[in-house]
């Protein structure tokens, strides 16, 4: 199979990168089911990538909806050591614009009925998730986003909402209160499960709008939204190009080793059918 250590979660239109060659198409199985759409893997700026569109080719897939355990399997099965994620987020500070670019370091869930483990069922892991996002990865696409002429944020808190529903006036001020920088509806479950799979993961946050509690700014609305990410959708691709020539061949991040120590139940406890769906995960542990 063809494999990749870096990916990139997004639009469908990332992977419509200028200079992406060696282009190949994958369709991958998994025992959480399909991914959200075939796999598009090629080779940027020298180094393999591996794109796959959040939603699905056509956006057809709802944030409840995305199947975020078989796409960050797959992506694991791929060799993926490191995930770029890009979303589109609104804004819940004055400071920072539609067309801005956020790179958060924190996150608040305020999802509900998402599937956020790929555990259960007999084994029991208990991950650290104080800081959700790789430092090392976060930190290369700030880099890289210097020079793009896009005013870029380091850190911030991103509050995750379930959706597919933007806000009520009440709930953007409330999160404002908590101190919430951008909100949007895709970083989780991702990052957890980018986690538990022990794959860095860092979020590039297309600012497009103010969500709904700024008095004098537009509401959020669909039409606000895609016409923002559009204009954004090409610096996303230079720092993407630019990204994949910085990161390093070793990690020496928390988030390689996220699984050591997290494994509660011993193996003799857990079943033989759970051992062989997650060997990709915890066989190294478990031998």
């Amino acid at each position: 199979m063809a494999n990749a250590q870096i990916a990139v979660i997004g639009g469908s239109g990332l992977y419509q990168i200028e200079g992406l060659s060696d282009v190949e198409e994958v369709k991958i199985n998994t025992p959480f089911g399909e991914p959200s759409d075939s796999i598009i893997i090629g080779t940027l700026s020298g180094v393999r990538v591996a794109f796959l569109p959040r939603h699905g080719r056509g956006h057809r897939i709802s944030p409840s909806e995305l199947p975020a355990r078989a796409n960050i399997f797959a992506l694991k099965s791929l060799g993926v050591e490191r995930i770029i994620s890009v979303s589109a987020v609104g804004s819940l500070r004055e400071e920072i614009a539609p067309l801005h670019l956020v790179i958060p370091d924190q996150l608040i869930d305020r999802t509900r009925g998402r599937v956020s483990t790929f555990f259960g069922g007999g084994i029991v892991v208990h991950v650290g998730f104080a800081d959700p996002f790789c430092p090392v990865l976060s930190r290369i696409l700030y880099e890289a986003a210097q020079g793009t002429g896009a005013t870029t944020h380091f850190g911030g808190t991103y509050v995750v909402i379930e959706g597919p529903q933007f806000s009520t006036k009440a709930e953007s001020r409330l999160y404002r209160s908590w101190g919430a920088d951008i909100i949007g509806m895709t970083a989780l479950p991702e990052a957890k499960l980018a986690r538990e799979a022990e794959i860095c993961y860092a979020t590039l946050a297309l600012v497009t709008d103010y969500d709904v509690w700024h008095a004098t700014e537009q509401t959020v609305s669909v039409e606000l939204v895609v016409t923002n990410l559009l204009k954004n959708v090409q610096v996303a691709k230079e720092i993407i190009k630019k990204a994949v020539t910085m990161i390093p061949a070793g990690r020496d991040c928390p988030c390689a080793v996220a699984l050591k120590d997290a494994i509660i139940t011993g193996s003799e406890y857990i079943p033989e059918k759970v051992k062989q769906d997650l060997s990709l995960l915890v066989g190294k542990y478990l031998s």
